[in-house]
């Protein structure tokens, strides 16, 4: 049987918000670009474009679209889920309810998206783990604002060195030592020192 029969027969199956969906799914994935291909893999339809691409498929109560190398793409419209375990290698899932609606342009837009990723030949070990932004206690944030120099020098630090800092500060324990930590990293800051400057050996 051929790839497009297959994906008929597994659509024609569906019931009715199921069916409905995915055939509106099939339509704006061809819609992007006339050269996708459909394919079937691990029982279920498939549109690749110059490699493997995406991956639809009907659950109980909803419909997923898998993006392979979802990872490598950006999601303005906030439409793929938080990456579970097994999708963290690249792997990314657009999720839509039963009895929803599909984010038509934004999806289209993925689908965009996946075809310039396959065409630009891009790998998912290309893609770099995002870091978590360093958040600074609101009392340090305020002084180095204030300062342009000391905020300078902030900007400057590696995102450790900033680290240490702030883990330094909200380690205190008591409100007075978190106040002097606060008095004390200004001054280094200010100077260029980091945090464990002072621990090193002078030669």
């Amino acid at each position: 049987m051929f790839p497009q029969e297959q994906i008929n027969l597994y659509i024609a199956e569906q019931p009715e918000w199921h069916r409905r969906t995915l055939v509106r799914l099939r339509q704006l994935i061809h819609s992007v670009d006339e050269t996708i291909e459909e394919t079937w893999r691990w029982n279920m339809p498939h549109y690749d474009h110059d490699g493997i691409m995406l991956g639809t498929i009907a659950l109980k109560h909803a419909v997923c679209v898998w993006f392979h190398k979802g990872s490598l793409m950006k999601d303005p419209h906030k439409l793929f889920d938080r990456p579970e375990k097994d999708e963290a290698k690249g792997m990314r899932k657009y999720r839509i309810e039963e009895g929803g609606s599909i984010d038509e342009k934004a999806f289209v837009d993925l689908v965009k998206q996946a075809v310039k990723v396959n065409l630009s030949g891009a790998k998912l070990t290309d893609a770099k783990p995002a870091r978590k932004a360093v958040v600074l206690p609101e009392e340090l944030d305020v002084v180095l604002r204030k300062d342009e120099e000391a905020w300078a020098m902030w900007e400057g630090f590696t995102a450790a060195q900033q680290r240490e800092f702030v883990e330094w500060i909200t380690d205190a324990r008591k409100d007075e030592t978190r106040k002097r930590r606060v008095a004390e990293a200004y001054q280094e800051i200010r100077e260029g020192r980091t945090r464990n400057e002072r621990y090193k050996v002078k030669g």
